[in-house]
């Protein structure tokens, strides 16, 4: 059942001294409990099309739409993590994966158990009173994952939230990710320029067109999620499939498609 929808997407920015179409006839649905990889060169717009999905921006033509409802602002259901991880240093891990909640108006009780429980789920439970200066880049990684979980969000919306980790660490994170997706049934959209990570972590995997950003294909991903899918070949398969039609849109000689 389709959960989030863009229909005709057209959005574009007003300078001073010119106009930067950024979307352009951008269209497909996600549905309910999937996880969708979008990937595509710098500059086509994936992430306002996840700023579109998280209501904080409006687009000038088409429609955003969530459970067959047009979305016309930021809904409380729906997480958003960004590059950085935004943690307060004077915070501990504890209070910073709280910090969602506490923002919407959760009591502090409530917004402590649910940041343990998060915590938890991304394996920083003996961490809690910790500082994020005491954690290393990959913790601190974490802690920014659990304040979206502990949001209890039904669309987990993600701007390349693993591309400042080495390969070891991101490999690391995508195992996190994907056992929070089992776990929890969430829809999510990953945005990344890395073509194995969107094939481990994308059922679907969106390939956008060089600005103004199009949908260029959708490449269905049917053994994301089984047992050491890493090292099977329908995975090499996929990723081939993906660095051939990226590779016709000029995106692979142009350096825009990252392979950790």
């Amino acid at each position: 059942m389709t959960f989030l929808a863009f229909d005709d997407i057209g959005l574009r920015y007003e300078g001073q001294d010119r106009v930067v179409q950024a979307l352009e006839g951008l269209s497909f649905t996600v549905d309910a409990g999937e996880p969708i990889a979008v990937i595509g060169p710098s500059g086509c717009g994936k992430s306002s099309m996840l700023l579109l999905a998280a209501g904080l921006l409006v687009p000038g033509r088409g429609t955003v739409s969530i459970d067959g409802s047009p979305l016309t602002a930021p809904r409380r259901e729906t997480s958003l993590i960004l590059q950085e991880h935004g943690l307060l240093p004077w915070k501990t891990t504890e209070d910073n994966a709280a910090l969602g909640l506490r923002i919407r108006g959760a009591d502090r009780r409530e917004s402590r158990e649910r940041a343990r429980e998060a915590l938890a789920l991304v394996g920083l439970g003996e961490f809690a009173r910790s500082y994020p200066g005491e954690l290393s880049g990959g913790m601190r990684q974490r802690v920014g994952l659990a304040r979206a979980v502990a949001l209890d969000a039904d669309l987990l919306l993600m701007d390349e939230p693993l591309s400042a980790l080495d390969a070891l660490r991101r490999e690391d994170l995508q195992d996190v990710l994907l056992d929070l997706w089992r776990r929890r049934g969430h829809a999510q959209v990953l945005v990344t320029h890395s073509i194995e990570e969107a094939v481990f972590l994308g059922k679907r995997v969106v390939v956008m067109s060089p600005s103004p950003g199009r949908v260029k294909a959708i490449v269905e991903n049917p053994g994301m999620g089984e047992a050491d899918y890493r090292s099977a070949p329908e995975f090499h398969e996929r990723c081939a499939e993906l660095r051939r039609i990226l590779a016709a849109e000029g995106a692979l000689h142009a350096g825009a498609v990252v392979h950790p």
